[in-house]
């Protein structure tokens, strides 16, 4: 039997809203498993009489459906969107460039947000405001589902712009995953500036290309 699919709602925003927060923010990222490529979050604040149709985790919408979602929600709601660099995901590990990522989209919202929904397990530090988490947050919150939708439409753009720049890695399709036609564009061209150094298919093959032990 298939699993049911879950349909995000409203009622974790309206829980919050009962309690006088007035202005709560889902917040998801895009880009943690890839081995190029910023890491994206986004952080979105829902209008409650004016939410679109069709909201729900990006990873289950088709591009043309996220490309036009996105667009409603840029129109239709307060958001932000915010990224930590290939640099800073070397330098502190993708977990802790996700959660900085996450920080900075929260911060750069206007007028700042109440309350925080974050998507997972894992409550990133620092935060501008009171939050809580939310596990598998974009299936099940609004608010989050929007979230997703941007970060990941957004990162998408990033990857494809860097692949007119470096063509040979397939990121316009990819996004940067590693995925067969990435990896071999890796092994036959080698390391650009935007690939991650610490994760491991990138790291070995600086190593074997080294001659060293990592």
């Amino acid at each position: 039997m298939r699993p049911v699919r879950t349909v995000p709602d409203f009622t974790t925003e309206t829980a919050f809203l009962s309690r006088g927060q007035i202005r709560i923010a889902g917040v998801d990222e895009a880009g943690r498993g890839p081995l190029a490529g910023p890491v994206v979050a986004a952080a979105v604040i829902l209008n409650p009489a004016d939410i679109p149709e069709g909201l729900a985790d990006s990873k289950t919408l088709g591009v043309g459906r996220r490309v036009a979602l996105a667009a409603e929600i840029r129109a239709r709601a307060r958001f932000a969107i915010a990224e930590a660099s290939v640099e800073e995901i070397d330098r502190m590990n993708i977990l802790q460039a996700s959660h900085l990522a996450m920080r900075r989209a929260l911060a750069a919202l206007n007028p700042a947000p109440d309350f925080a929904l974050i998507d997972g397990n894992r409550m990133p530090g620092d935060l501008p405001c009171a939050a809580e988490t939310l596990v598998r947050g974009d299936a099940r919150c609004l608010s989050i589902a929007a979230a997703s939708i941007l970060a990941k439409v957004a990162r998408d753009a990033i990857m494809a712009d860097l692949a007119r720049m470096h063509p040979l890695y397939g990121w316009e399709r990819n996004a940067g995953y590693p995925v067969p036609g990435h990896l071999a564009g890796l092994k036959r061209w080698g390391v650009t500036p935007h690939h991650r150094r610490s994760f491991a298919p990138v790291r070995n093959m600086l190593c074997e290309e080294n001659k060293i032990n990592c």
